[in-house]
């Protein structure tokens, strides 16, 4: 589990543990989903029932129909007892009781009955708990004949989910480690380091089969005015305001990123669509941007391999390109996006401006990023 990269991985590779343990058949992870109210199976391994698949997209069961995870375990934690595992075994199985366990409230019946539509004999079931709370259960079921699972198998299954417990609480801090190191804390959106990396991979991409890099790089107006006049607050409301409405127009071109550069400084980075695909989306965010009923709408940028701006090596030319475009948006502005290179390709003074060796002298100096 340790050294799983993300969830399912994690998961997999618990349950696979957990069933060589206690000799079963099969094993599944659900994750208990309180706003859904229900249990979605993470990953079932061994033998698989027909419709059961190894990763599912949507097998999960109304936690109604389970009742023991939401109000038997509960209980039991408010008497002062630890949670811990029971087993069920299917009508007419011989060798065990209905229940070889602690006694469970009316609800677990769809369990029993699942056993012998699924060709599986019994079952032993252990919550998984997280941080003192129900994050969901670990199944473990034998064939029909099998020894059934008994009490020292259920205290066994406790232990076991005790580990997957923590080793899943380990998985969730490293990948919410991976979220902040490459999202902006405030939008939600991805942030500088997320889009350099991706934009380093976009360009050899391109090298290799040609892909269109796309790179439109915002500038909200009027931050400065709405924080000294209504105070950071809202300032932070509308970064996040706009923040969303960047997302909206940046799923309109598929496997688009949407990030936060810093300040009020946004960008979209886009692999795939024609640039006139991205064109039409950046328009598309200036016309949102200016209904917002907060600051004085966005100056954009748009930079694209698709275009006549001449070969693109390095991530630091596309940025300095859409930059470049985004500072003429700025000082004219702009109420639409202004393109590198469709005014005269090399010729272009978006080109120009932005293969000059110094951002421009005076006030209107400008550092180009990287």
């Amino acid at each position: 589990m340790a050294a799983a990269p993300a969830l399912r991985d994690s998961a997999r590779a618990a349950a696979q543990g957990v069933r060589k343990a206690l000799g079963g058949s099969f094993a599944a992870i659900s994750k208990w989903e309180r706003e859904r109210g229900q249990l979605r199976v993470l990953v079932n391994v061994g033998e698989l029932a027909p419709g059961e698949r190894e990763f599912p997209d949507d097998e999960a069961y109304p936690v109604h129909e389970f009742s023991e995870i939401v109000g038997f375990l509960h209980e039991q934690w408010a008497g002062g007892g630890a949670p811990s595992a029971w087993v069920d075994v299917a009508e007419g199985e011989p060798g065990g009781e209905p229940s070889d366990g602690p006694e469970v409230p009316p609800g677990r019946r769809g369990r029993v009955a699942a056993l012998r539509r699924r060709g599986r004999g019994c079952c032993v079931v252990a919550p998984l708990v997280l941080h003192g709370r129900a994050w969901g259960e670990l199944y473990v079921a034998r064939r029909p004949g099998e020894p059934v699972f008994g009490r020292a198998d259920a205290d066994f299954a406790t232990v076991l989910a005790a580990v997957t417990a923590a080793g899943i609480a380990q998985t969730e801090r490293l990948a919410q480690a991976r979220r902040l190191a490459f999202t902006d804390a405030l939008t939600g959106l991805a942030n500088r380091r997320a889009v350099d990396m991706r934009l380093d991979e976009a360009l050899e991409q391109h090298r290799a089969d040609g892909a269109v890099v796309s790179l439109v790089v915002c500038d909200l107006n009027g931050l400065k005015q709405v924080n000294d006049s209504r105070g950071h607050a809202v300032g932070d409301r509308l970064l996040e305001r706009f923040g969303s409405v960047l997302s909206l127009c940046g799923a309109m071109l598929p496997g688009t990123l949407a990030a936060r550069l810093g300040g009020d400084e946004f960008c979209l980075l886009a692999v795939g669509p024609v640039s006139d695909e991205v064109v039409k989306v950046a328009g598309e965010l200036c016309g949102r941007a200016a209904e917002l009923d907060l600051g004085e709408g966005v100056a954009v940028g748009v930079a694209s391999t698709g275009d006549p701006i001449g070969p693109v090596h390095s991530a630091r030319r596309l940025f300095r390109l859409a930059d470049a475009a985004q500072y003429r948006a700025k000082a004219a502005k702009s109420g639409e996006p202004v393109v590198a290179g469709r005014h005269g390709g090399a010729d272009d003074p978006v080109v120009r401006l932005a293969d000059e060796p110094e951002p421009p002298p005076g006030p209107e100096r400008r550092k180009f990023r990287r």
